[in-house]
């Protein structure tokens, strides 16, 4: 027998096809804090390298680049093929998480859209108007959009090396807002800095994008039409004047988002038995396509940019943009200069005051009914580290100065994100010391959470292990031939024993096109319930996971001590298979598609299930329920 409790698998696996596939918030902030750690390195070296040899930094990102098809084609330097091509992929990536976040995320609800939508706005509007006011009357005032767009990346990366203990949903709230904050940034860049627009090419451009709507509505999905005809768009955006990064960010809104539905990864799993039974290329292909195609194509374009814009494009930006050459003259002239003082001000004073202003007034005026998902010093922190503001904010100030003007919002920018970072530790520790009862409102808050659940806890139908009035429900959908449920089994025992105020509820997924014997366990375990041994079967049957055969089963039954000819009868007419069936369904209604998934108290666990993951999440919705009581 195959002791799959010793397999060297981290605990963070799947029985399906989609969960290879890891893309919840956890892994985007994991990629974010790597990027933020590499961003901060290429910037280091862009202003090393620009103080050691500025004629080289200037002349190597300055170097022509023309890209020529027949007789016509595109011209420029390496710097604009950076800020406009490369910048094009890191804002399709912006695109397709703000449409993740949309389909599946904290935004399913769309109630929940209000918050997030106003404190963006309004965490661009003070900051634009303290920038306004700082430049007032003066020629610098058209650079007012650099003082105004948080960096996602940056902020989200540093948000994670300067807060320890922070709450997840206050990721998933700055996210949120600084996705408002991209889309706007981006609708500012197309209107407000763009050259004198062409009729003509932009007619074309919107022509070509007005196509692929047509070919998504009518279900087209062969990527390279899209990639052609994105390019062609990107290419007539530029020839019209307009910034051509904008095209990015609506491929992405365009890219829908949805979980792995069971019946797509059944069909997965039939064109893959085919093709081991014959692997010819007709059916590898087949297989491939099937495997693709169960995983929505959000999803896939995120696993295949994401690692690239935050570990290669951003750093190469910033590389390319934040050289700056620093003396004694031109600080003295800088730090007196409107420019760099009103970004300055307008990111680490503006920026707080706009999210956090913000989400007070529509707290109030909704008397509560919308309210953060976190408390009012994680909102703060929130503020804080969203005067960030490093890729977009260098990127429109590149398009409204040039010269000493650039350098010195350069410094600005720089000099706000060292301070942005700052204020943010300040924060968070000074929460810190607060009286336990204080803290945890100040970071959690009182906001409800999204119920993930589809069908709630039934005590009189499910199975349940632990106090029946235990204020902490975890529920696991299983599969009893799933070798990660059987890796999960001992956390979630010592889980029971750590937290005395925890129930444990198993409800059945067995993945069929994969485990042939795991509908036959889980209709042996309803047939051992019959007897009241539900869980002494279940724990059997996590134990002997390569044994799950009918024969094995009785013998189990007959060491239980149960009525064997009962759960032999009960066993061949599927007595246990509608039982089976509706958790099914309830799996269906909850979205779930692999095992095992874990819900605590309604809420889906993203992530790995060791027990120091588990435990954490355990204790932050025992932190919550502190709060309501």
């Amino acid at each position: 027998m195959t002791n799959f409790r010793d397999a060297a698998t981290p605990l963070s696996e799947r029985t399906a096809w989609a969960r290879n596939l890891k893309t919840p918030l956890r892994e985007f902030l994991r990629t974010e804090t790597g990027g933020a750690a590499i961003l901060l390195t290429a910037t280091l070296a862009a202003l090393v390298w620009a103080n050691v040899d500025s004629s080289s930094y200037e002349a190597v990102w300055r170097t022509r680049l023309s890209v020529q098809v027949g007789g016509s084609g595109v011209s420029q330097d390496l710097r604009q093929w950076v800020n406009t091509g490369l910048m094009t992929f890191f804002f399709f990536v912006v695109g397709l998480e703000a449409r993740r976040e949309f389909d599946m995320g904290e935004l399913r609800e769309r109630r929940r859209l209000a918050l997030p939508l106003v404190a963006g706005i309004g965490g661009m509007l003070v900051p634009i108007a303290i920038y306004l006011g700082v430049n007032a009357g003066r020629p610098s005032a058209h650079g007012w959009g650099a003082a105004m767009s948080t960096d996602t990346a940056f902020a989200l990366g540093m948000l994670v090396l300067v807060g320890t203990h922070l709450p997840a949903r206050l990721h998933t709230f700055l996210l949120t807002v600084t996705v408002v904050d991209d889309l706007v940034a981006l609708g500012v860049i197309a209107v407000f800095y763009s050259e004198h627009v062409g009729v003509g090419p932009l007619v074309v451009a919107i022509a070509i994008f007005g196509a692929i709507l047509i070919l998504l509505a009518l279900g087209v999905r062969q990527g390279l039409i899209y990639v052609l005809l994105g390019a062609a768009v990107w290419v007539a955006m530029l020839k019209s004047g307009v910034e051509p990064v904008v095209v990015g960010l609506a491929m992405g809104l365009l890219t829908y988002a949805s979980p792995a539905a069971r019946g797509d990864l059944e069909r997965a799993s039939d064109l893959f038995r085919l093709f081991r039974e014959q692997p010819t290329p007709e059916l590898a292909r087949s297989a491939s396509i099937g495997l693709a195609s169960a995983i929505s194509p959000n999803e896939r374009l995120q696993q295949l940019y994401h690692p690239w814009t935050s570990y290669v494009i951003v750093p190469i930006f910033a590389l390319s943009n934040a050289g700056i050459t620093i003396s004694g003259g031109f600080l003295s002239r800088a730090l007196t200069s409107p420019i760099t003082l009103g970004i300055l001000f307008a990111y680490i004073v503006g920026k707080p005051i706009g999210i956090a202003g913000s989400a007070w007034l529509v707290t109030v005026l909704t008397r509560g009914r919308v309210r953060p998902p976190v408390g009012w010093a994680a909102v703060a922190g929130g503020g804080t580290i969203a005067g960030i503001g490093f890729t977009v904010s260098l990127l429109i100030a590149t398009l409204a100065f040039s010269g000493p003007q650039l350098e010195e919002a350069k410094l600005g920018i720089l000099t706000s994100a060292l301070c942005a970072s700052l204020l943010t530790w300040i924060v968070f520790r000074a929460t810190a010391m607060l009286p336990k009862r204080l803290r945890i409102r100040a970071l959690l808050g009182t906001a409800e959470s999204i119920i993930d659940l589809g069908a709630p806890v039934d005590p009189d139908r499910d199975h349940l292990r632990g106090p029946e009035d235990a204020p902490l429900t975890l529920v696991e959908y299983g599969d009893f031939e799933c070798p990660y449920c059987g890796q999960a089994e001992p956390v979630v025992r010592e889980l029971l024993a750590d937290f005395g105020d925890v129930r444990y509820v198993w409800r059945h997924l067995p993945l069929n096109d994969v485990h042939p014997n795991a509908q036959l366990a889980a209709e042996a375990a309803e047939a051992a319930a019959e007897q009241d041994a539900f869980w002494e079967m279940h724990d059997l049957l996590l134990d002997h996971q390569g044994d799950l055969r009918g024969p094995d089963l009785i013998r189990y039954a007959q060491g239980l001590g149960l009525d064997t000819e009962r759960f032999r009868k009960h066993l061949h007419s599927h007595a246990g298979a509608a039982r089976v069936a509706e958790d099914l369904d309830s799996a269906d209604l909850s979205g779930v598609s692999g095992t095992p998934t874990f819900f605590i108290n309604g809420r889906r666990h993203q992530g790995a299930y060791d027990i120091a993951t588990l435990s954490a999440a355990v204790r932050a919705a025992r932190a919550r329920e502190f709060l309501r009581s």
